[in-house]
């Protein structure tokens, strides 16, 4: 029971610390991701190691398996609760004479705005730049002013300049 659970622990921070370093490599940090890999492959080898040497009982490779998938589940609250980076939110709303824009900017978020045209008329568009762990704090307060709002994030690889550049960074 003990090599059982030992592939599994192995096995879950394995793929945890994999999902971490693919998301530091990918924010930009070379370096740290580098030096995490280290240990990812090191607990990686520990793992497999443990299953090779222990192949003939069937259930220690479906434990592995079972701890590659809870890795990734794991992985994929830490990354929610690191929230890294930043997020660009474009808002299309109806209400062209709405202070959307101001209350946004008042609550610390930088907004670039102009008027679209829609299918049925003159919108609205906002372009906020924000830290990832503000997306959800940014959504509430758009639906807060208008409910039927249209909101699309994506995240930018790089930006540069802007008035506010120094309260981002």
């Amino acid at each position: 029971m003990g090599v059982v659970l030992f592939i599994l622990f192995v096995q879950i921070a394995y793929v945890t610390i994999s999902t971490i370093r693919l998301i530091v490599m990918m924010k930009g940090n070379a370096k740290l991701a580098s030096v995490v890999s280290f240990g990812e492959v090191f607990i990686y080898m520990l793992g497999l190691a443990t299953v090779l040497e222990n192949i003939d009982v069937w259930y220690n490779l479906v434990v592995y398996c079972f701890g590659f998938a809870l890795g990734v589940y794991t992985g994929s609250l830490i990354e929610e609760k690191m929230a890294m980076g930043y997020v660009t939110v474009q808002v299309i709303t109806r209400k062209e004479d709405t202070d959307m824009p101001q209350q946004l900017r008042n609550a610390g978020f930088g907004v670039t705005s102009w008027v679209g045209e829609g299918l049925s008329g003159e919108r609205l568009v906002l372009m906020v730049l924000t830290k990832r762990k503000r997306q959800k704090e940014l959504v509430d307060k758009v639906k807060q002013v208008d409910s039927q709002a249209f909101v699309v994030s994506s995240e930018p690889k790089t930006f540069i300049g802007g008035f506010w550049m120094r309260r981002v960074q």
